[in-house]
């Protein structure tokens, strides 16, 4: 690749990590990423399917008619999808249409007669950010005739983005895709869901929320902090952990795919990932807090989710009832998780009483080592 070619680089990918603290700034860098692939047409979706959430849904050259149009054939895009995800070992190999689509099909699809034939779009590649229980996030291009259709070239360079792709959507999802400014930036960590901890070139921490304070005290915490140095309990992670922190005070380009989701739990319960995002780069992340080199996301939320299931299978909690327990796990405060839920404090507390009848706790405290008893194995 020519200097040039990398300065380019360099640059879309810098673009993406501004998006993982701000997701407004997704209409610029899929505009960025789309150019560089020799696209006219762009989407980049995120949907949390644990809460039926959409947290980022943004397109590049698509008039909302041809969106429109384009969403009545999600059956048979997402059919398509499905029978490729099912025979793939691994998502960084893109569908391509031009590619694995054989002529007769193309030739009926419905899709291609009525939404991209008369935009003149001859190619639709579809690159799969995550595929995972809970979230589904794709990056979806479509190529012109005056382009041609997707070449090899445009394939390795769009596999290569991967990387930085998923690990700002999985940020955005860690962070529920609130926006992190630096202007009142403890009230802004504090108020997030997930544990957040910003630290130096050295993997000191500088700055935490106060979710990642509360789980540092807990005594099954999966990161600790030894001398300052935040690192993992577990010694895969750990290492895992202390690699992409280093390349991530780098710069933007070295850190690849390392610290795109380091788990960090023993196996034995839900899943627990760190996501590792360089600072140093770029005016809004260089911004946030002048020393920190590094900000790492602990995203706790899935085991909470798990461990809120159990408890209500176990003990028959109500939709609603289980909701309040997810909450309260994940590290919410009762007012927090009312107005999560968009209700009344006195609401939110009449179903913690309710809770605690059913379950035969009396204190929030209680709930929660119930929580853990039920997510170990027998």
């Amino acid at each position: 690749m020519s200097n040039y070619s990398h300065r380019l680089l360099s640059n879309v990918i810098g673009s993406i990590y501004d998006c993982a603290l701000d997701p407004s700034q997704w209409s610029r860098a899929l505009a960025e990423v789309s150019e560089m692939l020799g696209c006219e047409k762009a989407i980049l979706s995120l949907n949390d399917l644990q809460r039926d959430k959409i947290l980022v849904d943004v397109s590049v050259g698509w008039e909302p008619q041809w969106l429109i149009e384009r969403q009545k054939h999600a059956a048979e895009i997402h059919a398509r999808l499905s029978e490729w995800l099912a025979v793939q070992t691994s998502l960084d190999t893109p569908f391509v249409g031009s590619r694995h689509l054989p002529p007769h099909y193309v030739a009926q699809s419905a899709y291609v007669r009525d939404c991209l034939a008369p935009l003149g779009l001859v190619d639709v590649a579809h690159f799969f950010l995550l595929r995972e229980p809970m979230r589904f996030s794709e990056l979806v291009v479509a190529r012109d005739r005056r382009r041609g259709v997707v070449t090899d070239e445009d394939i390795e360079l769009g596999v290569s983005l991967l990387p930085h792709l998923r690990r700002a959507v999985s940020i955005n999802n860690a962070l529920d895709a609130v926006a992190i400014r630096s202007a009142r930036l403890a009230e802004t960590l504090d108020a997030l869901r997930c544990c957040v901890f910003l630290l130096n070139g050295r993997g000191a921490v500088l700055d935490l929320n106060r979710r990642a304070e509360a789980l540092l005290r807990t005594d099954e915490a999966p990161v600790e902090c030894v001398r300052d140095i935040l690192r993992a309990r577990r010694s895969v992670a750990r290492e895992e952990l202390r690699k992409a922190v280093a390349l991530a005070a780098r710069n933007d380009d070295d850190i690849g795919g390392a610290g795109v989701a380091i788990r960090l739990d023993d196996g034995e319960g839900a899943p627990v990932f760190a996501h590792v995002l360089p600072l140093a780069g770029g005016e809004l992340r260089a911004g946030l807090r002048r020393e920190a080199a590094v900000a790492v996301f602990v995203d706790a939320l899935s085991r909470a989710y798990e461990e809120a299931q159990r408890l209500r299978d176990v003990f028959g909690l109500t939709p609603t009832e289980t909701k309040v327990v997810e909450n309260l796990l994940a590290g919410r405060t009762l007012n927090e998780t009312a107005d999560e839920l968009g209700v009344a404090f006195s609401t939110a507390k009449t179903h913690l009483g309710n809770i605690f009848a059913k379950t035969g706790v009396s204190r929030q405290v209680e709930l929660v080592r119930l929580a853990a008893r039920l997510g170990r194995p027998a």
